[in-house]
């Protein structure tokens, strides 16, 4: 059995989404001090890898800590699109989903590799990068996968306002796990994917610890 994270680590320094502040990390509490060590912290519920809830981006809806456990885990495979990095129009079709059909068909979730984790922490990760087409979004729907994941820190645009693609996703009640890691060791077989969000009250979207495991 492999067991592979998928999680960034969160710092006081790491990368956020355009004007959301940056978590801040404080010990307040050592050992030698005080006989024990604990921290602050202090961090948005989109920082990081992270699940969005529909009430993410929908008045009303449902929140993470509403919905059943099963709902975080299940089998998922990884869909290579690193082809796109240096493409003129990146866009993630269903050719993309024909590749590994009979996978794609089993998973509950569907990962999408850019190859863009490789970025994290420099400029480039937040510039051009892929979106996914209309046919594949409609496909994820009607075969009410439990969730996607994506090694980026929107699956819109960075400069969408009105996000239409979480909204099209979410309102199916279908969670969006963003910013992964590792998934170049992932392979091209099923694997079991766990993404446990942080549980709290209303939560619109929640930091991850994601694994993957090959068995």
């Amino acid at each position: 059995m492999k067991i592979i994270d998928l999680t960034h680590n969160i710092s006081n320094n790491m990368p956020v989404f355009l004007k959301d502040e940056k978590p801040n990390l404080k010990q307040v509490n050592n050992v030698q001090d005080d006989g024990f060590s604990q921290t602050l912290l202090n961090i948005y519920s989109h920082n990081g890898t992270h699940m969005d809830a529909p009430l993410h981006v929908i008045e009303n809806a449902l929140t993470l800590d509403k919905m059943d456990v099963s709902n975080f885990m299940g089998l998922g495979i990884v869909i290579d699109c690193k082809d796109l990095v240096n493409a003129k129009e990146k866009i993630i079709d269903i050719s993309y989903i024909e590749k590994n059909r009979i996978n794609v068909e089993k998973a509950e979730f569907l990962i999408f590799n850019t190859g863009y984790f490789h970025k994290w922490g420099n400029k480039d990760y937040f510039k051009d990068y892929p979106i996914l087409h209309e046919n594949l979004i409609n496909y994820i729907i009607n075969h009410k996968k439990k969730g996607i994941g994506i090694d980026l820190m929107s699956i819109d645009i960075i400069s969408s306002e009105n996000l239409p693609i979480h909204n099209k996703i979410l309102k199916n009640n279908i969670v969006i796990i963003e910013n992964l890691t590792n998934l170049d060791r992932l392979g091209n077989d099923l694997f079991e994917f766990y993404a446990l969000p942080l549980k709290y009250e209303n939560s619109d979207g929640a930091p991850v610890r994601a694994i993957g495991i090959i068995r």
